[in-house]
């Protein structure tokens, strides 16, 4: 049962939300020398605290929203896919938070967008429209809004070359060009417009700031200012890296309601919370009880200290399909201490995606690489991964220099490398079990899925892992794992294989008979994909056969993009493709569309 604690409505905080879409920290100057001044939100700041390591977990819009409304990962309830194949239930009888604010007498707004994974019950907005605002309460009513600012958003940077002829405010012989980009007229244009469109950010925060004022209810309103993910230059939406997670957060403090936060205005909070915290951060504040079904702790507000939330050192992140790009990443942040997973390695980072490279640069980007002008930080975006790494974020913010190999770093690597099995398998992760499949049997009821698959899920991790090991120690587990009864331990016995690379090479006959032979069409597309990339076959037999077998959209779309990976990679598969091999089911699958598309002559 929820319920107030002891504060009454008269003595709870209004709580607004504001949110810049796709850009993570290091484009403000209040968190990063290189960013764009600010004022507004500087003064905020001021008037309260900045919080020094904030994170989404998700590095894109839909995930990271639903995280914000529902305090869960993602991966554990089954919104972890952008853009969603279907809406899924949340846990039990979990609502999203503003429905908890309501029912102890909020005034809940949304001014505008949503776009959830999960399923949003008709009691958590009093009104979400592009005009909602706190304005229509009743009296003395306290009220949560919320408030996006698209001026950000990644199709700003979607601008053509007569746009560029037109200048920045900001001159593009001053900004800073990290490591992993080339150092082009086109990429200094883009920075520097992309922190043109920071300050138009900053002067809607501040008329906000205004308004409130000018309503008399500033002073009594905490209001949080945060980016909605990381982003948008080219290779951090998208992507678990610290562009990609890292988000500004500063929250405004009025006088009245520092005992509610435990901090001095003006300070610098050093603790790490994340998007899953910041639900049950706003309940907590206006002194309602958190839900057991959250995963999320509150930062602020009763019963927390300013002590023990600037003690919290650790963040997940995680990354799966984006519109029709799919992969699988997986990360940890423990203090200074970066650690990735790739579970498919050889799902390249630069890998098509038709929305991201309506960005000039990304275009840019891409042929620089295919014309040998890129160094070797910089083309790491379009080559296969590591299957891990790890970053010391302390002297190589950028994530340029992978210490796995580090026996100097061998303890902090396996204490990150444990901790995040750890985390994967208790939540169950279900992203261990292909998204068709969870299509057709899984989002129904998603924990309640995982909960039953829980041991099942975890075994599939530990062959996933098979990849980390030497290949003379790995062999024969993978080697059993592509024999097993299960589809899915056959699926990542044969992702691993291929994670191993040529070292691989011995299991080849025994993985072309599951290309031919194995009943399920997508055992039967990894077959054809390790084949492919260690090998040397031509997949386009097995690509085309399960392809006309396949009635689903979802399970097409995966398939479609081994097909992607292999015509693009380092293979540059010769497959003669035709959209005559997807079926007309298929078809209907709008990110299905965008692949045949891009493959389509």
């Amino acid at each position: 049962m929820l319920c107030c604690n002891k504060l009454l409505a008269a003595d709870r905080p209004n709580i607004v939300w504001l949110l810049s879409e796709d850009n993570s920290k290091h484009f403000l100057k209040l968190f990063d020398e290189h960013g764009a001044e600010t004022p507004n939100i500087a003064d905020m700041a001021r008037h309260g605290l900045r919080f020094e390591h904030a994170f989404s977990n998700a590095p894109v819009c839909s995930v990271a929203r639903t995280t914000l409304m529902t305090g869960c990962y993602a991966p554990r309830i089954g919104s972890q896919f952008h853009r969603k194949s279907q809406v899924v239930p949340l846990p039990g009888d979990l609502k999203m938070f503003p429905a908890y604010l309501r029912a102890a007498g909020y005034y809940t707004t949304n001014n505008q967008k949503k776009d959830y994974n999960a399923e949003e019950s008709a009691d958590v907005w009093d009104e979400s429209s592009r005009s909602a605002s706190w304005r229509n309460r009743k009296e003395d009513q306290p009220f949560f809004h919320m408030q996006s600012f698209a001026q950000s958003h990644e199709s700003s940077l979607h601008f053509d070359r007569q746009r560029m002829e037109s200048g920045t405010q900001t001159s593009t012989q001053s900004v800073f060009i990290p490591p992993h980009h080339p150092d082009t007229p086109l990429f200094r244009f883009t920075y520097a417009h992309y922190l043109d469109r920071i300050g138009v950010i900053d002067r809607q925060i501040g008329n906000v700031l205004r308004q409130l004022e000018g309503d008399g209810v500033l002073e009594d309103t905490i209001v949080f200012y945060f980016g909605d993910h990381g982003g948008v230059l080219p290779g951090s939406k998208g992507y678990v890296n610290e562009r990609g997670l890292h988000v500004p957060l500063v929250i405004r403090v009025p006088e009245k309601w520092q005992d509610l936060v435990g901090r001095t205005n003006g300070q610098a909070a050093t603790g790490f919370v994340s998007f899953v915290d910041f639900g049950p951060t706003v309940l907590n504040l206006a002194g309602v009880d958190v839900p057991d079904e959250m995963d999320g702790r509150p930062f602020l507000g009763p019963n927390t200290s300013a002590d023990e939330v600037d003690s919290r050192n650790e963040a997940f992140g995680h990354a799966d399909r984006f519109d029709e790009k799919y992969d699988l990443v997986r990360s940890i942040r423990l203090g200074r201490w970066k650690y990735v997973r790739n579970y498919q390695p050889f799902n390249f980072d630069g890998l098509q995606n038709n929305y991201r490279y309506n960005c000039l640069a990304f275009q840019e980007w891409r042929t620089l690489y295919q014309q040998h002008r890129l160094d070797t930080i910089q083309r790491q975006f379009f080559e296969t991964k590591p299957v891990e790494a790890l970053y010391d974020l302390a002297s190589d913010p950028y994530e340029t220099q992978n210490l796995a190999n580090s026996v100097e770093h061998t303890d902090t690597l396996l204490r990150l490398r444990s901790r995040l099995q750890q985390q994967l398998k208790a939540w169950p992760d279900l992203s261990f079990i292909p998204e068709s499949e969870l299509v057709e049997d899984g989002f129904a009821n998603p924990t309640e899925f995982g909960a039953k698959n829980q041991q099942r899920i975890a075994k599939l991790i530990d062959i996933a892992d098979l990849s980390l090991l030497p290949f003379d120690e790995a062999q024969a587990a993978i080697l059993q794992a592509i024999e097993s009864d299960d589809a899915l331990q056959r699926y990542w016995a044969l992702i691993a294989a291929t994670s191993h690379g040529d070292a691989a090479a011995g299991l080849v006959s025994v993985v072309r008979k599951t290309s031919k032979e194995d009943s399920n069409r997508l055992v039967r597309t990894r077959a054809a994909e390790f084949l492919a990339l260690v090998a040397g076959d031509d997949p386009s037999d097995v690509l085309k056969s399960v392809l006309s077998e396949s009635e689903s959209g979802v399970e097409t779309l995966l398939i479609l993009n081994s097909l992607v990976l292999l015509k693009d990679g380092a293979t540059q598969c010769n497959i003669p493709f035709s959209s005559q091999w997807v079926t007309e089911a298929a078809k209907k699958q709008q990110e299905v569309q965008r692949r045949i598309e891009y493959l389509s002559p």
